[in-house]
């Protein structure tokens, strides 16, 4: 077993998806379940967050077993532009729409890390609006307007 676990990567990655489980699980406490047939609200993220603390648990389990240490430092232009480029797709669904909100989502993601080109970006950004307005707008028929005015 791995007595220093500060540096373990499948252990925090683990450590990670456990909470990220546990609290879907906690958040849908209250919503009315349903069963398989007839899925209530809470089935869905209660369902997804178990799987994702078992997935989470054979990874601490990993981690104990081996060592694989986290290479690198922490980027903290990751850690300002990633959530900035969150709020600001929440804040453009509301007041731009779905094409804006995605557009400055992709480029902020992409932006945050430390090889950006933006001509790669720019067809990302493309082939991925294009896929999202076709699954999601389309596909799924969900509410969202492509641009608001329009």
């Amino acid at each position: 077993m791995n007595a220093d676990l500060r540096n373990n990567k499948d252990f925090w990655a683990g450590v990670m998806l456990i909470a990220t489980g546990v609290a879907a699980v906690y958040i849908a406490r209250d919503y009315p379940f349903g069963s398989a047939f007839r899925m209530g609200p809470g089935y869905f993220p209660s369902l997804l967050g178990g799987i994702l603390a078992l997935l989470g648990l054979s990874l601490v389990i990993r981690g104990l077993r081996g060592n694989a240490m986290i290479v690198g430092s922490w980027s903290l232009r990751a850690l300002i532009v990633l959530p900035l480029s969150f709020v600001l797709f929440g804040w453009l669904m509301d007041h731009a729409g779905f094409v804006p909100a995605l557009i400055a989502l992709i480029f902020g993601s992409a932006a945050a890390g430390s090889e950006f080109h933006f001509r790669e970006v720019a067809l990302l950004t493309v082939i991925l609006t294009l896929l999202a307005v076709v699954i999601f707008i389309w596909g799924l028929g969900l509410p969202y307007p492509l641009l608001v005015g329009f």
